[in-house]
């Protein structure tokens, strides 16, 4: 679908995703780093736990479909070389501290005098311009000061970090549409844009509606471990198996008392309830519970015979109940358990990808869209740190061996 477009990649972990959706999509990515990868490379964990540029899972994980190539930025010699490139290029992906490539002269209206058609893509914390603008940051400070984190962990002491960072991950995926709508528009204009990602306003989109509550007056929705707590009632989303967990939609009203209805019903059938406590209005629980006529003492009383029933089963054997009479059950699946989905088996997700300098095949998760017309190929494995240099630098650009060996003794690749 992109097969037509080069696309250059500066990004550090802030941007890594946002290259390789543009190369899925078949876009020419080239990686650019500085001399030695950029920092990315020395994220854990590691290939067989050795530690390395080129053994990096996380790296790995961001990077397919993508060529690479070093260049030090700070240095004159690079900049022209970068330049060079950019001349030629359709996207650039950068993730800098705002001005920082400005300073280097490869800002965006640096660049936009050379190639006017260039959608330049910054993706930063804050965005590019605003008081924290050039803050510090990491996901913990992206997802505390987007919203998300104050859902986090448990209701009677400070919101916890989610375990895998996700803030970046929110950005990149904007970031790739947003220059794919900028794509858009320069087919009509011919002209490019600078698209400015902040990483903030991206995670924020992830409180979903709850991020206006009390912008109108509503009651908000307060963290509490495997739920959510509103005003005197907690929800809860996590429920025991005998094997693990599970995850069960207990709510009311017209769009999900149905459900809970057919689960208290199998409650009672497995001896954990009352016929009373299964009749109860389900579609009207939430009004009741509003107004007083049902007790919150009462409500978790009922939670804890779900509670016991779900306790008493396996993941499986749940799951089983879930498809059989319409239930909103789902198990929480363990990283094993999902590498071992028939699910997945079946959709033929997984992907073997080739890493020849160490004579081996790795499984990489799918990809993520299927197309029936154009599918995503995995065409190339995460490059090495400056595997491409003499392919782009000399086959491309032009230099001789000479001169591209001079540039590596001199640390400029």
């Amino acid at each position: 679908m992109l097969s037509p477009y080069r696309v250059l990649d500066l990004t550090t972990e802030r941007g890594f995703l946002c290259g390789q959706i543009l190369g899925d999509l078949g876009a020419d990515v080239i990686k650019v780093e500085p001399p030695g990868g950029t920092p990315g490379r020395r994220l854990a964990p590691f290939y067989r736990d050795e530690p390395h540029p080129d053994r990096s899972l996380y790296f790995w994980a961001y990077n397919r479909n993508k060529r690479g190539i070093t260049l030090d930025l700070e240095r004159p010699e690079g900049q022209e070389l970068f330049r060079r490139l950019a001349a030629r290029a359709d996207f650039l992906l950068e993730s800098e501290t705002p001005g920082e490539l400005a300073r280097r002269g490869l800002g965006p209206d640096d660049l936009a005098r050379e190639n006017p058609g260039l959608v330049y893509v910054s993706i930063t914390p804050f965005g590019q311009d605003g008081p924290k603008a050039t803050y510090a940051d990491a996901d913990l400070v992206i997802l505390a000061a987007a919203g998300p984190l104050y859902l986090t962990g448990d209701h009677d002491r400070p919101p916890v970090r989610v375990s895998v960072p996700q803030a970046y991950l929110h950005a990149s995926v904007d970031a790739a549409a947003a220059a794919l709508i900028a794509n858009h528009e320069r087919a009509r204009s011919g002209r490019g844009q600078h698209v400015d990602v902040s990483a903030q306003q991206a995670v924020t989109l992830a409180t979903q509606s709850n991020i206006v509550s009390a912008a109108i007056g509503a009651v908000e929705m307060e963290r509490i471990a495997g739920g959510a707590r509103v005003g005197p009632l907690t929800a809860r989303f996590l429920w025991p198996a005998r094997d693990g967990w599970v995850s069960i939609t207990f709510l009311f009203g017209s769009s999900f008392g149905p459900f809970t209805a057919r689960l208290m019903a199998c409650v009672h059938a497995a001896g954990f309830c009352d016929a009373a406590t299964r009749d109860k209005s389900w579609i009207e629980y939430f009004a009741l519970l509003l107004t007083g006529r049902e007790t919150v003492a009462e409500y978790e009383r009922v939670k804890e015979t779900v509670a016991a029933f779900t306790a008493s089963r396996t993941k499986a054997e749940l799951f089983a109940l879930a498809t059989e009479r319409g239930l909103l059950i789902a198990p929480v699946a363990t990283a094993d358990e999902l590498a071992a989905s028939a699910q997945l088996a079946a959709r033929d997700y997984w992907r073997m990808v080739e890493h020849p300098e160490l004579g081996v095949s790795v499984r990489y998760p799918g990809p993520f869209a299927r197309a029936s017309a154009t599918p995503i190929a995995y065409r190339r494995r995460p490059p090495l740190v400056g595997e491409h240099n003499r392919e782009i630098l000399a086959g491309e650009l032009g230099l001789s061996a000479d001169a591209l060996a001079d540039l590596a003794r001199r640390g400029i690749v």
